[in-house]
């Protein structure tokens, strides 16, 4: 990825890391003209494998709401890979809109981003 602004959060429960989770502030690779600086993206939401199922999405999207509103953002984004239909429906089910699945046309930076 282009080199950008992150930050990474993480839900603790009983001492150990439940959920982390990244926010940047910008996501051309991804959307493209959308991307006009009136939003934060979250990416690579993480549950520890022992804690599933507590809905940790919800508190990261309330969360996020304030923190985009106190940042004077407009949006917050998140992005799936592929038609992973179980994923968007968890994310659904949590608030967001499915607004569809898009074919990447230039996806340098997000591969040499893998390879780091």
């Amino acid at each position: 990825m282009k080199s950008q602004k992150t930050k990474q959060w993480k839900i603790l429960q009983d001492n150990l890391i439940a959920c982390n989770w990244a926010i940047t502030f910008e996501d051309k690779e991804i959307w493209g003209e959308e991307d006009r600086n009136d939003a934060i993206y979250i990416h690579r939401i993480c549950t520890n494998p022992t804690l599933r199922g507590n809905r940790y999405i919800e508190k990261i999207v309330e969360w996020s709401k304030e923190y985009a509103r106190q940042l004077g953002k407009r949006f917050v984004r998140l992005d799936t890979l592929g038609n992973n239909t179980k994923l968007i429906a968890h994310y659904t089910s949590a608030g967001f809109n499915f607004l569809g699945i898009v074919k990447l046309t230039d996806t340098a930076d997000l591969l040499g981003s893998l390879s780091k």
